[in-house]
Protein backbone atom coordinates (compact mmCIF):
# COMPACT_ATOMS: atom_id res chain seq x y z
CA UNK A 1 0.00 0.00 0.00
CA UNK A 2 3.08 2.01 0.73
CA UNK A 3 4.36 2.22 -2.89
CA UNK A 4 1.32 3.68 -4.11
CA UNK A 5 0.90 6.69 -1.62
CA UNK A 6 4.59 6.64 -3.32
CA UNK A 7 4.26 6.58 -7.04
CA UNK A 8 1.31 9.31 -6.73
CA UNK A 9 3.66 11.72 -4.58
CA UNK A 10 2.32 11.84 -0.84
CA UNK A 11 5.36 10.29 0.45
CA UNK A 12 7.46 12.19 2.41
CA UNK A 13 11.37 11.44 3.87
CA UNK A 14 11.40 8.85 6.77
CA UNK A 15 12.27 10.69 10.06
CA UNK A 16 14.66 7.41 11.79
CA UNK A 17 17.41 5.72 11.79
CA UNK A 18 18.79 2.29 12.92
CA UNK A 19 21.96 1.74 14.96
CA UNK A 20 24.86 4.38 14.99
CA UNK A 21 22.20 6.44 12.93
CA UNK A 22 19.17 6.06 15.86
CA UNK A 23 21.84 6.64 18.20
CA UNK A 24 23.14 10.19 16.97
CA UNK A 25 19.30 11.37 15.84
CA UNK A 26 18.72 10.31 20.07
CA UNK A 27 21.93 12.67 20.96
CA UNK A 28 20.91 15.29 18.91
CA UNK A 29 16.82 15.37 19.86
CA UNK A 30 18.40 16.05 23.66
CA UNK A 31 20.71 18.48 22.14
CA UNK A 32 17.68 19.92 20.89
CA UNK A 33 15.28 19.67 23.60
CA UNK A 34 17.86 21.31 25.74
CA UNK A 35 18.15 24.43 23.61
CA UNK A 36 14.72 24.86 23.35
CA UNK A 37 14.39 24.82 27.26
CA UNK A 38 16.77 27.72 27.19
CA UNK A 39 14.99 29.95 24.84
CA UNK A 40 18.02 29.31 22.61
CA UNK A 41 16.88 31.13 19.20
CA UNK A 42 18.98 28.76 16.81
CA UNK A 43 17.12 25.50 18.78
CA UNK A 44 14.05 27.18 17.57
CA UNK A 45 15.13 27.53 13.81
CA UNK A 46 16.53 23.75 13.80
CA UNK A 47 12.53 22.34 15.55
CA UNK A 48 11.12 24.23 12.64
CA UNK A 49 13.63 23.43 9.99
CA UNK A 50 12.87 19.61 11.07
CA UNK A 51 9.17 19.08 11.74
CA UNK A 52 7.52 21.52 10.29
CA UNK A 53 7.20 20.17 6.90
CA UNK A 54 6.15 16.31 8.47
CA UNK A 55 3.74 17.97 10.50
CA UNK A 56 2.32 20.38 7.99
CA UNK A 57 1.49 17.11 5.96
CA UNK A 58 -0.38 14.98 8.82
CA UNK A 59 -2.17 17.83 10.13
CA UNK A 60 -3.12 18.49 6.01
CA UNK A 61 -4.05 14.87 5.47
CA UNK A 62 -6.39 14.84 8.51
CA UNK A 63 -8.30 17.86 7.42
CA UNK A 64 -7.76 18.10 3.97
CA UNK A 65 -7.82 21.86 3.78
CA UNK A 66 -4.50 24.08 3.50
CA UNK A 67 -5.87 26.84 5.33
CA UNK A 68 -6.73 24.64 8.56
CA UNK A 69 -3.87 23.27 8.15
CA UNK A 70 -1.42 26.46 8.23
CA UNK A 71 -3.82 27.57 11.43
CA UNK A 72 -3.17 24.03 12.96
CA UNK A 73 0.44 24.01 12.57
CA UNK A 74 0.91 27.04 14.07
CA UNK A 75 -1.34 25.76 17.13
CA UNK A 76 0.70 22.86 17.67
CA UNK A 77 4.16 24.80 17.56
CA UNK A 78 2.81 26.81 19.53
CA UNK A 79 2.06 23.84 22.02
CA UNK A 80 5.35 22.46 21.69
CA UNK A 81 7.12 25.87 22.65
CA UNK A 82 5.05 26.39 25.73
CA UNK A 83 4.96 22.99 26.89
CA UNK A 84 8.64 21.88 26.20
CA UNK A 85 9.21 22.66 29.94
CA UNK A 86 6.64 20.11 31.25
CA UNK A 87 7.94 17.23 28.64
CA UNK A 88 9.33 14.07 30.41
CA UNK A 89 11.22 12.24 28.15
CA UNK A 90 8.41 9.28 27.81
CA UNK A 91 8.37 9.18 24.66
CA UNK A 92 10.62 10.73 21.50
CA UNK A 93 10.42 14.12 21.33
CA UNK A 94 9.27 13.58 17.56
CA UNK A 95 6.45 11.19 18.89
CA UNK A 96 5.14 14.29 21.15
CA UNK A 97 5.25 16.46 18.58
CA UNK A 98 3.16 14.40 16.04
CA UNK A 99 0.55 13.72 19.46
CA UNK A 100 -0.06 17.28 19.66
CA UNK A 101 -0.31 17.58 15.90
CA UNK A 102 -3.12 14.88 15.95
CA UNK A 103 -4.80 15.65 18.30
CA UNK A 104 -4.89 19.47 17.59
CA UNK A 105 -6.05 18.43 13.73
CA UNK A 106 -8.66 15.80 15.17
CA UNK A 107 -9.86 18.95 17.68
CA UNK A 108 -10.08 21.32 14.10
CA UNK A 109 -12.12 18.79 12.68
CA UNK A 110 -14.81 18.28 15.25
CA UNK A 111 -15.21 22.04 15.37
CA UNK A 112 -15.31 22.24 11.84
CA UNK A 113 -18.48 19.55 12.62
CA UNK A 114 -20.11 21.29 15.05
CA UNK A 115 -20.00 25.19 14.34
CA UNK A 116 -19.46 25.08 10.10
CA UNK A 117 -21.34 22.15 8.87
CA UNK A 118 -24.51 23.54 9.19
CA UNK A 119 -23.76 26.73 7.47
CA UNK A 120 -22.83 24.49 4.54
CA UNK A 121 -26.09 22.55 4.82
CA UNK A 122 -28.03 25.85 3.93
CA UNK A 123 -25.58 26.40 0.74
CA UNK A 124 -26.08 22.55 -0.49
CA UNK A 125 -26.95 22.76 -4.43
CA UNK A 126 -25.96 25.97 -4.62
CA UNK A 127 -22.75 27.30 -6.39
CA UNK A 128 -22.73 30.61 -5.95
CA UNK A 129 -19.17 31.41 -4.98
CA UNK A 130 -17.32 28.09 -6.78
CA UNK A 131 -15.66 28.62 -9.62
CA UNK A 132 -15.13 25.68 -11.64
CA UNK A 133 -11.68 27.08 -12.48
CA UNK A 134 -10.28 26.57 -9.41
CA UNK A 135 -9.83 23.05 -10.19
CA UNK A 136 -8.59 23.01 -13.32
CA UNK A 137 -4.77 23.03 -14.41
CA UNK A 138 -2.50 25.44 -13.79
CA UNK A 139 -1.45 27.49 -17.10
CA UNK A 140 1.31 25.86 -18.40
CA UNK A 141 0.24 22.63 -17.97
CA UNK A 142 -1.22 20.18 -20.55
CA UNK A 143 -4.55 18.26 -19.09
CA UNK A 144 -2.46 15.01 -20.14
CA UNK A 145 -0.15 15.57 -17.24
CA UNK A 146 -2.99 16.99 -14.97
CA UNK A 147 -5.02 13.89 -15.20
CA UNK A 148 -1.93 11.90 -14.83
CA UNK A 149 -0.30 13.79 -11.73
CA UNK A 150 -2.60 16.28 -9.72
CA UNK A 151 -6.33 14.20 -10.36
CA UNK A 152 -4.72 11.05 -8.81
CA UNK A 153 -3.13 12.71 -5.91
CA UNK A 154 -6.75 14.74 -5.55
CA UNK A 155 -8.80 11.69 -5.63
CA UNK A 156 -6.48 9.09 -3.40
CA UNK A 157 -6.66 12.76 -0.69
CA UNK A 158 -10.25 13.02 -1.40
CA UNK A 159 -10.47 8.92 -0.69
CA UNK A 160 -8.53 9.36 2.46
CA UNK A 161 -10.69 12.12 3.49
CA UNK A 162 -13.48 9.80 3.67
CA UNK A 163 -12.44 7.27 5.94
CA UNK A 164 -13.02 7.01 9.31
CA UNK A 165 -10.63 9.53 10.98
CA UNK A 166 -9.53 6.91 13.69
CA UNK A 167 -7.87 4.71 10.70
CA UNK A 168 -7.26 7.85 9.11
CA UNK A 169 -4.50 8.84 11.60
CA UNK A 170 -3.34 5.11 11.54
CA UNK A 171 -2.32 5.11 7.83
CA UNK A 172 -1.24 8.65 7.46
CA UNK A 173 1.38 7.95 10.05
CA UNK A 174 2.45 4.75 9.14
CA UNK A 175 1.97 4.52 5.20
CA UNK A 176 3.11 8.49 4.33
CA UNK A 177 4.64 9.54 7.68
CA UNK A 178 6.34 5.87 7.87
CA UNK A 179 6.39 6.07 11.75
CA UNK A 180 6.97 2.76 13.06
CA UNK A 181 4.30 0.25 14.76
CA UNK A 182 6.03 1.48 18.22
CA UNK A 183 5.81 5.43 17.47
CA UNK A 184 2.17 5.23 16.20
CA UNK A 185 1.12 3.60 19.41
CA UNK A 186 3.08 6.14 21.56
CA UNK A 187 1.53 8.93 19.51
CA UNK A 188 -1.93 7.57 19.47
CA UNK A 189 -1.85 6.25 22.84
CA UNK A 190 -3.20 2.95 22.30
CA UNK A 191 -1.63 -0.80 22.35
CA UNK A 192 0.19 -1.85 19.56
CA UNK A 193 -2.19 -5.05 18.29
CA UNK A 194 -4.87 -1.82 18.24
CA UNK A 195 -2.41 0.08 15.79
CA UNK A 196 -1.79 -2.53 13.71
CA UNK A 197 -5.84 -3.89 13.53
CA UNK A 198 -6.16 0.45 12.46
CA UNK A 199 -3.25 -0.08 9.80
CA UNK A 200 -4.93 -2.82 7.99
CA UNK A 201 -9.09 -1.58 8.00
CA UNK A 202 -7.86 1.77 7.24
CA UNK A 203 -6.00 0.26 4.30
CA UNK A 204 -9.32 -1.54 3.46
CA UNK A 205 -10.92 1.44 3.93
CA UNK A 206 -9.24 3.65 1.54
CA UNK A 207 -8.52 0.99 -1.11
CA UNK A 208 -12.37 0.83 -1.18
CA UNK A 209 -13.34 4.39 -1.02
CA UNK A 210 -10.30 5.12 -3.65
CA UNK A 211 -12.14 3.02 -5.91
CA UNK A 212 -15.11 4.08 -5.72
CA UNK A 213 -14.10 7.88 -6.14
CA UNK A 214 -12.61 6.99 -8.92
CA UNK A 215 -15.50 5.46 -10.55
CA UNK A 216 -17.90 8.21 -9.16
CA UNK A 217 -15.56 11.65 -10.08
CA UNK A 218 -13.26 11.00 -12.87
CA UNK A 219 -11.98 14.46 -12.48
CA UNK A 220 -12.22 16.52 -8.93
CA UNK A 221 -14.51 19.25 -8.48
CA UNK A 222 -15.08 18.97 -4.91
CA UNK A 223 -14.04 21.60 -2.74
CA UNK A 224 -11.55 20.28 0.16
CA UNK A 225 -14.46 21.59 2.57
CA UNK A 226 -16.77 19.57 0.73
CA UNK A 227 -15.01 16.37 0.81
CA UNK A 228 -15.91 15.88 4.48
Amino acid sequence: MSESFVQLGLSTPPFKGSGDAAEVWANDEKALIDGLRTAREDAYEELILRYQQPVYNTVYRMLNDPNDANDVVQDVFFKVFRRIHAFRGESSLKTWIYRIAVNEACNRRRYFQRHIRQELALDAGSTEGWNPEDTLAAEGRSPFDEVLGREQHELLQYALSRINPVYRAAVILRDIEELSYEEIADVLQIALGTVKSRILRGREALRAEYLQVSVESPVMTLSPRHAE
